[in-house]
């Protein structure tokens, strides 16, 4: 009995080691960026396919040349919000002129097999106002790459 009430004070007395944090560290996040200069910077062709009720499915980029029919081309720049994507959409698509449409965003893109992947990156509402915590992220904070399509779905 003396054991194990020695054993006892034993364990209350012994410093306790702080928790080490499981798994991997957290990320470290990259600086943001500079805006770019639009003046002195050349836009790049970002090629924007909508569609009301959901995204275009990642078959309908298969081929080459076969893209879906609704494009928009919009010359823009890495600095651009999805606000800004989403008035642009405005004025070209009429469902998405409407107060409660929601405007979801997916990039598509091959992997590395060479099949087209579709991803989602945010949503914004049609008169959002800076309610969505999307409005303000860019293209290049969302990790877009020259070259990927931009699918707009109109919900």
């Amino acid at each position: 009995m003396a054991a194990a009430a020695a054993e006892v004070q034993n364990r209350q007395t012994r410093p306790i080691a702080p928790a080490q944090p499981r798994g991997p560290p957290p990320p470290v996040r990259p600086p943001r960026f500079e805006p770019v200069d639009r003046e002195k910077t050349c836009p790049l062709l970002l090629r924007v396919f909508t569609k009301v009720g959901g995204h275009h499915v990642k078959e309908d980029f298969a081929v080459r040349g076969k893209e879906p029919k609704d494009e928009v081309q919009i010359y823009t720049w890495m600095d651009a919000t999805l606000r800004e994507l989403t008035d642009l959409v405005k004025e070209v698509a009429q469902a998405a002129r409407k107060r409660e449409a929601k405007l979801s965003f997916a990039f598509v893109y091959p992997d590395k097999n060479g099949r087209f992947v579709v991803k989602g990156v945010g949503m914004t509402y049609s008169f959002g106002n800076g309610r969505r915590i999307d409005d303000g992220k860019t293209l290049k904070d969302l990790g877009f790459q020259i070259g990927d399509y931009l699918s707009v779905a109109i919900l």
